[in-house]
């Protein structure tokens, strides 16, 4: 019995992503990870490891850090993402961005989407984080060139100015 194999059909999905409303086809098994940079050409979220140990390809899920090459796109039915493309308005830097570069913590720059996007779930949820929340919110992220020190320090920065920020807004 010979059957020839056929790919099963498409699914749809509908998504926000920075902000905007999405509607696409994708295959069952292709990871989130795979239809940003595949078919929706965002290549800042990054892959590294492809099994969720470095942190290169974290994006926001509902607010969540989560490793893009471990979820599937179905998975993003009904949600809203953010990728690192989302943090910056035009010309204008994140202040979690603008602490980065304050700091010199953007060396290689291979990791830096993920890092970003970790400090910026860690600050929605807890405006200013004492060093160890820090450095736990950022555990999932590997970096090979800063030591982390910059990034740890960047970090601190970005809650200042996101103070900042949200202080101008009142």
């Amino acid at each position: 019995m010979n059957k020839k194999y056929e790919d099963p059909p498409l699914l749809k999905i509908a998504f926000v992503l920075n902000g905007k409303a999405l509607e696409l086809e994708i295959k069952p098994w292709e990871t989130v990870l795979a239809v940003l940079r595949n078919q929706l050409g965002l290549m800042g979220t990054k892959e590294g490891c492809g099994i969720g140990e470095c942190g290169a390809c974290t994006i926001l899920v509902d607010g969540r850090a989560v490793n893009s090459c471990l979820m599937l796109g179905p998975q993003l039915d009904h949600k809203s993402v953010e990728t690192v493309e989302g943090l910056s308005t035009g010309d204008t830097l994140h202040p979690i961005q603008e602490a980065f570069l304050s700091t010199g913590a953007i060396q290689c720059g291979y990791c830096t989407p993920g890092m970003l996007l970790s400090t910026k779930a860690l600050l929605d949820k807890s405006p200013r984080p004492r060093r160890e929340e820090i450095i736990e919110s950022l555990s999932g992220n590997l970096c090979r060139c800063t030591g982390y020190i910059q990034i740890i320090e960047a970090v601190d920065l970005a809650a200042r100015l996101c103070a900042v920020d949200r202080s101008d807004e009142h």
